[in-house]
């Protein structure tokens, strides 16, 4: 491959300062998924902490996660007018704020405020960190990016299911949730130090158009394409099952249903972690040479999830052998990777200037399927007098709607990016040299 070939003409150039800056943002991420995931080692302790029945609990995780999702267009709309620096300095001051406000709430409606003020914050991140890498390395470099900074926010769970949950039980609440905070500063000033929307001489063109009605089409034509709605699908699928064990109830049910102690449900949440970490890689390598490879990996992942969880759950006198847990929670580490294809389905469908605006449609759909598990299980626990079997089966129900929207999409999808292809290629064409 030819220099030219390698990095097409306007792109930015990449190297060690992109790789710093963009470091700062990723930073940032993996700071806004700790807090994210915080509660997910939590949960016992919020529910004697304010008194709640199970219900009450996932309101926690249910509105931090509503908040989330209904700002993942805004924000990308944010980042476009905005820069990425500013979007992100707003998110790091609401989601440390809402962090430290959760360690020092008194009341149950304080903290589910606070947690309501972090899901606003870390909204905010995921995005903009998108936008960076594209800001400052090539286009041909997008996918690896996007599938590392998934990576990193992975880590950030893993901080939550080993540092924090040691934290709570030698610590207690109050300091543990406020000294996690002191994260949040020192990646703002970072940020505030060293991060920049663009290298010099890569400016972005100023946006052309503003108002309603630019916002309202740029909305519309994104969802018109196939492949923007097949990624939301793809995401909306696979990403939830594993979100939902990991963000709140995972540890309730290792300890109360199977009997582990917390230590051992911990390094459960781990394995899931750990497992995610490296099935990432293997992920993005797989797509990175067989193209055609992301809806088979997205359907053989939920597949494989959906009948794992099954086997668990309907175990024979309700606990499952030690062999079939860690089976499941290493196989719920694919569920992340699986999620991440979705942008690969959207990112050709939309031209560059729609791709803030189609990413936060992509990002929506797992965080609405987490957000109604979540919701769906806690009423389920308590109308069953905490019954995981009944309350875990409501796993089965969004699995299928996905499905059925990934195979009716998914040909419709590949005709459209192939037309995009030879599109590009014509115009490639009559470029002068």
């Amino acid at each position: 491959m030819t220099a030219s070939a390698a990095r097409l003409p306007g792109d930015p150039p990449g190297g060690r300062r992109a790789a710093a800056v963009w470091g700062i943002g990723v930073a940032v991420y993996f700071v806004a998924v700790t807090f994210r995931t915080s509660l997910g080692v939590a949960g016992l302790d919020a529910a004697d902490r304010f008194g709640v029945n199970a219900s009450a609990l996932s309101t926690f995780s249910i509105l931090q996660l509503l908040v989330y999702a209904g700002m993942q267009i805004p924000v990308g709309l944010m980042v476009d007018r905005l820069g990425t620096k500013r979007v992100l300095t707003i998110g790091v001051v609401l989601f440390t704020a809402g962090q430290l406000g959760f360690a020092l709430s008194p009341s149950y409606a304080m903290a589910l405020a606070s947690r309501a003020l972090l899901g606003c914050g870390d909204a905010m991140t995921f995005i903009s960190v998108l936008r960076l890498g594209a800001r400052w390395f090539p286009a041909r470099r997008g996918p690896f990016i996007g599938q590392l900074a998934g990576l990193v926010g992975m880590a950030g769970n893993l901080v939550s299911t080993i540092v924090i949950s040691r934290a709570l039980d030698g610590l207690g609440w109050t300091v543990t949730f406020a000294g996690s905070s002191a994260a949040g500063v020192l990646v703002l000033v970072l940020l505030l130090l060293f991060l920049k929307d663009h290298p010099e001489g890569h400016e972005p063109a100023p946006a052309k158009h503003t108002g309603a009605a630019y916002v309202r089409r740029q909305i519309a034509e994104s969802w018109r394409e196939p492949g923007t709605r097949l990624g939301l699908w793809a995401h909306f699928t696979t990403q939830f099952p594993a979100m939902v064990f990991l963000l709140l109830w995972g540890l309730p049910f290792l300890v109360e249903a199977q009997g582990m102690s917390r230590a051992s449900a911990g390094e459960m949440l781990t394995l899931v972690v750990l497992s995610n970490m490296v099935i990432g890689l293997v992920y993005g390598q797989v797509i990175a040479r067989h193209h055609g490879a992301r809806a088979p990996l997205v359907l053989g992942t939920i597949g494989t999830t959906a009948v794992l969880w099954a086997t668990t759950i309907m175990w024979p006198g309700g606990t499952a052998p030690m062999w079939l847990l860690i089976t499941l929670c290493t196989v719920l580490g694919a569920c992340g990777p699986a999620s991440m294809i979705g942008f690969d389905f959207a990112r050709p469908a939309n031209p560059p200037e729609r791709q803030g605006t189609a990413s936060g449609i992509v990002n929506m759909g797992g965080f609405v399927a987490s957000m109604t598990t979540l919701f769906a299980v806690g009423v389920l626990l308590d109308a069953t007098g905490d019954d995981y079997r009944i309350a875990f089966s409501s796993v089965f129900v969004l699995q299928a709607l996905g499905v059925t929207s990934i195979l009716r999409l998914r040909r419709r999808a590949a005709r459209r990016e192939s037309e995009r292809l030879v599109e590009s290629r014509v115009e490639a064409v009559h470029v002068p040299a």
